[in-house]
């Protein structure tokens, strides 16, 4: 084996071994507690979660066929996607109680929105929703077709499409994917409050019920969308550092 191979060797294996330990930090970070939740288990009546449930289904459907299409990729491609699951399900299950039935928290799906575009991360944040439903009791069953329209559809295409916008207006791409990812978040919670304002409209009609629920959401929502604005950042940073060697994959970032 000639010098040049065992440099080669080296790298990959010095690549494989910091994205193990990014991994691992991630994970490690999640919370083991289940005091809050997205909009959790039974809160939401059953005809909302009948409508919230029809309208994710489609979304769902057209990201696993983006998904397979992605999987056909070499493994560099499964791995990045793989990642960018970790990423979204680590942010989303760091929660902060808020509005009575749910809480704030980041999302997470930015990330992989504006590298893969938005139909695979509606494919993993429904895996993402339903893996923190059944094993940290966040969020719920009756309630996934809710979160994950608001969570794994909304916040993926406001991202994406924020991001876009940002990159054709001829903005710093740093900061078209700050702006993706913090606009994303607050676009998520915003869906929320319309899901949680028609389902509990109150006296005052479902207008104003969505208003207090995001002014209530904001209070709390904004600085977290700041700091995962800014992660999401760091993050995308780190993988440029390594582009070179991650072939195809390497093409998408």
């Amino acid at each position: 084996m000639n010098k040049e191979n065992v440099v080669k060797k080296g790298n990959s294996v010095s690549v494989r071994n910091k994205g193990l330990l990014f991994l691992g930090l991630l994970l490690v970070s999640a919370p083991i507690s289940a005091s809050a939740m997205h909009i959790m288990e039974g809160y939401l009546p059953f005809k909302w979660a009948v409508i919230w449930f029809a309208l994710f289904l489609p979304f769902l459907f057209l990201g696993l066929k983006s998904v397979k299409a992605l999987m056909a990729e070499d493994m560099n491609i499964k791995l990045l996607l793989g990642m960018v699951a970790a990423f979204a399900f680590c942010l989303s299950a760091l929660k902060i109680p808020s509005v009575v039935g749910s809480c704030s928290h980041p999302t997470g799906v930015g990330l992989g929105a504006m590298i893969f575009g938005p139909l695979p991360m509606v494919v993993v944040g429904g895996v993402v929703l339903l893996l923190q439903a059944l094993l940290l009791a966040h969020g719920g069953i009756t309630t996934l077709g809710a979160n994950g329209f608001s969570m794994a559809v909304a916040g993926p295409f406001a991202s994406y499409g924020i991001y876009k916008l940002c990159l054709a207006m001829k903005l710093n791409k740093k900061w078209a994917i700050f702006f993706g990812a913090m606009l994303g978040d607050l676009v998520t919670y915003s869906v929320t409050s319309i899901q949680l304002g028609v389902a509990f409209p109150g006296s005052e009609g479902f207008a104003v019920a969505i208003l207090k629920y995001l002014g209530i959401f904001m209070f709390t929502q904004l600085p977290i969308a700041v700091g995962e604005g800014i992660l999401t950042v760091l993050v995308y940073n780190l993988l440029m550092e390594f582009k070179d060697q991650l072939g195809r994959a390497g093409e998408v970032l």
